[in-house]
């Protein structure tokens, strides 16, 4: 399946109802998020599939491919572009051996030796960082933007950085090889997200 990291949407719903969050996703898509990621770590499954169900609603709209945090069983349930998987999540060939092979599968990866696992397991991209600590209720282990270049030579599978990014500070990336950045507060905090969307998508644009 065909996808583009330009700007890669990872939603956070907390304190939102379900219109609210719909809406800010939706302002989002207009203003250009080229992948979505549903991250919801509180929610049981039943409940995750639901909110899945509406979001893939939103994102078919506009032609973005919906990505599930972790949960495959909701990914397939929910018949989702695919899953993100993490370090402590379900290994790559787990997810890759279920979703089989016409599904996207990302993977997080902090280290060379980690990413070349994640490319042997059958990633199509990976997620480096954190570059900046994050305000996102996860463990941020800082990564350099070193060692993201250094996994996009030696590895040679699309990168996407993530960690705190936003249009004020990611001209650190420029020259790494990234093909993309993954916001969560950038956009899900932004009073205006549709705007925020269109200025990220941008400023990513200038610096590949």
């Amino acid at each position: 399946m065909g996808f583009d990291l330009t700007l890669y949407l990872v939603t956070d719903s907390g304190g939102m109802d379900d219109e609210t969050f719909l809406a800010k996703v939706e302002a989002a898509c207009r203003g250009g998020v080229t992948l979505l990621q549903l991250r919801e770590k509180e929610c049981g499954g039943r409940e995750f599939l639901r909110l899945a169900l509406r979001v893939k609603a939103v994102a078919d709209r506009y032609g973005v491919p919906l990505l599930i945090d972790d949960r495959v069983d909701v990914a397939l349930a929910a018949d989702a572009a695919g899953v993100h998987v993490g370090q402590e999540d379900l290994p790559v060939e787990a997810a890759r051996r279920l979703l089989g092979p016409g599904k996207i599968v990302g993977a997080t990866a902090k280290t060379v030796e980690q990413a070349r696992i994640a490319k042997a397991q059958g990633a199509d991209y990976l997620g480096v960082g954190a570059v900046f600590p994050t305000t996102t209720k996860v463990k941020t282990v800082l990564t350099e933007v070193g060692t993201l270049a250094e996994i996009v030579r030696e590895v040679q599978l699309p990168v996407v950085a993530i960690g705190g990014l936003n249009a004020a500070n990611c001209d650190v990336l420029q020259g790494s090889g990234f093909s993309g950045i993954a916001v969560v507060s950038a956009i899900m905090k932004a009073g205006d997200p549709e705007a925020a969307a269109r200025s990220l998508k941008e400023k990513v644009l200038s610096l590949r």
